[in-house]
C-alpha cells in the first residue's frame, strides 16, 4: 500500500464506500473521536500535483486517500483543480444525509487557461447537519474548527480507446496496404 509504513496484516485493502469515508473516517476525525486503524494520513494537497501523491498518501492500487484541511486555494506547481459537476450528497443506510462528495479534475497551467488532464480527485466533507451535535463539544475542547477537514480520494481515469478491439498483425497490414501512393513499383 506505497510507502507509508503501516503495520496492517498480509491482505489488507482499503476500499471503501463513499458512506464509510465520511461516517467512520471523517466524522471521527473532524470530531476528534478516535478512529483505528488510523491509516488515512493528513496532508496539505494544494501544493502536490496528483502525480507526486506516492508515498504522501495512503495508496490502494492507483488510488490516494489523505485528510486535508478545505481551502479556496487549489493550485498546485503544475496546475490547479477545477471543481465539476454538482456537489452529490452522501446518505447512511438509514437514508440520514452524513456528507457531500465534490468531484474536481486537475488542469495543467494557470486557472482558466489549462488543459483538463485525467487525474480526478473526490472532495468529501461531512454534513453540517450530521456535524452540528458535536458543535458545543468542538467548541470546548480546541480553538480550531474541526469541521473544515475533508477526506480526497485522488485517482487517474483509464483512457479510452474509442471501445474497438486491438487490431491483430494481419489487421494492421490490410489497412497499411490502403497507402498505395507511396509504394513504388519497379519498372516492368
Amino acid at each position: 500500500m506505497g510507502d507509508n509504513n503501516l503495520n496492517l496484516p498480509p491482505g489488507f485493502r482499503f476500499y471503501p464506500t463513499d458512506e464509510e469515508l465520511v461516517v467512520h473516517f471523517l466524522h471521527r476525525k473532524a470530531t476528534l473521536l478516535p478512529y483505528h486503524p488510523d491509516v488515512i494520513p493528513d496532508l496539505d494537497i494544494y501544493p502536490y500535483d496528483p502525480w507526486d501523491l506516492d508515498g504522501k498518501a495512503l495508496s490502494e492500487g492507483k488510488k490516494w486517500y489523505f485528510y486535508s484541511r478545505r481551502t479556496a486555494k487549489r493550485i498546485t506547481e503544475s496546475g490547479y483543480w477545477q471543481p465539476i459537476g454538482v456537489e452529490e450528497p452522501i446518505y447512511s443506510n438509514g437514508a440520514k444525509k452524513v456528507g457531500v462528495k465534490k468531484c474536481s479534475a486537475f488542469y495543467m497551467g494557470e486557472p482558466s487557461q489549462g488543459v483538463k488532464t485525467n487525474w480526478i480527485m473526490h472532495e468529501y466533507k461531512v454534513s453540517s447537519s450530521s456535524s452540528s451535535s458535536s458543535s458545543s463539544r468542538k467548541k470546548n475542547s480546541s480553538k480550531i474548527d474541526h469541521s473544515k477537514w475533508v477526506v480526497c480520494r485522488v485517482y487517474e481515469e483509464e483512457e479510452e480507446d474509442g471501445g474497438g478491439a486491438e487490431l491483430s498483425c494481419l489487421d494492421e497490414v490490410f489497412l497499411s496496404l490502403d497507402d498505395l501512393d507511396e509504394i513504388s513499383f519497379p519498372n516492368s
